[in-house]
């Protein structure tokens, strides 16, 4: 009997690398994690180390996968994609790749079926739509140049913003002053904001000030609120656009939410995206990812070798937060 065909799964993000080795009926063989994936901060070589490095205590076949399906941070334009096809390809992984964006595999571990929308609000923030005929709704996702705002790294940093406003007299008092000293040791803001400008604080550190901008609006900071306002108000245009680009708008369809900012459950911002969808797409049905992304990454994989339907349910059943897998 021939031996069952093999998967790599691989889950890019921002701060971790997954990998998942999946036989085509479903069973996970072996898991492994490295460092985060980001091919436009490190390059298209360094950031497929990373994912080798994830798999170096695994077991690989000497001819490659049969399938690799990856799921990438930074592969935002098709011509990203098709350069980290082309390393990881060249690393002998496999013959077969096919590179997508990260927010495919939210997507895809998320929804009940291959098709909906998915919006990832982690550090950063994107989302995308895919339509039951298979027709692909996304964005440049290359941050404010490509008119995104939002994620813990953009609420931050305006909370960051008006912060220094306030300490200085130019802007509205708000106890976002306190919070950001008093989370990086500093007298003032301006001491902070000379930290990070002569380099001795790391700009991408400032992401940590987002679950404190949330406490700091449920308790009624007038200015912080405004910030998770418009950070309720991203989230439901990235998915209004998309489903109305696909033509989902008046159907029924499951749009997954998934990144820290969302799975964190805040009362306050679940709160805004429930009123929010009821009035823009009262048809969406919201649904806060339980599984891990690679799960999505596998999925996609099975479905590319044509698995039955057992081998998806197996594969998420090992993953099934209530333990019944």
């Amino acid at each position: 009997m021939a031996s069952p065909r093999l998967v790599l799964a691989v889950d890019g993000g921002n701060s971790k690398t997954d990998v998942a080795v999946v036989s085509e009926d479903g069973q996970v063989l072996a898991t492994g994690r490295s460092g985060g994936f980001a091919p436009q901060r490190d390059g298209v070589e360094a950031a497929v180390s990373v994912v080798e490095q994830a798999l170096s205590t695994l077991p690989r076949p000497a001819g490659g996968f049969d399938h690799v399906s990856a799921c990438l941070a930074g592969a935002d334009l098709p011509v990203e994609e098709e350069a980290l096809a082309r390393e990881l390809a060249a690393r002998g992984l496999g013959g077969d790749v096919v590179v997508r964006n990260d927010t495919f595999a939210l997507l895809r571990a998320g929804a009940s079926a291959p098709w909906g929308v998915a919006v990832v609000c982690g550090a950063g923030i994107n989302a995308v739509g895919v339509s039951p005929t298979g027709a692909v709704a996304r964005f440049p996702a290359l941050g404010r140049i490509s008119g995104d705002w939002g994620g813990g790294q953009g609420l931050a940093e305006e909370a960051l913003w008006y912060a220094a406003r306030a300490e200085d007299g130019r802007g509205t008092p708000t106890a976002l002053t306190g919070l950001i000293t008093s989370h990086f040791g500093t007298a003032t803001v301006e001491e902070l904001v000379l930290e990070v400008h002569f380099g001795r604080l790391a700009e991408d550190r400032l992401h940590e000030l987002s679950p404190g901008v949330l406490a700091m609006a449920a308790d009624g900071d007038a200015v912080a609120r405004s910030l998770v306002e418009r950070q309720a108000e991203e989230v439901t245009v990235l998915a209004e656009v998309c489903l109305r680009r696909l033509g989902l708008l008046e159907t029924p369809a499951e749009v997954v939410l998934g990144g820290g900012m969302l799975t964190a459950r805040d009362p306050l911002l679940m709160s805004l995206l429930d009123s929010a969808f009821a009035v823009r797409a009262p048809r969406a049905k919201l649904v806060l990812a339980d599984v891990p992304p690679i799960v999505g990454a596998a999925l996609l994989g099975l479905e590319h070798l044509g698995a039955a339907e057992a081998a998806k349910t197996r594969l998420r059943a090992r993953y099934d937060p209530s333990g019944a897998g």
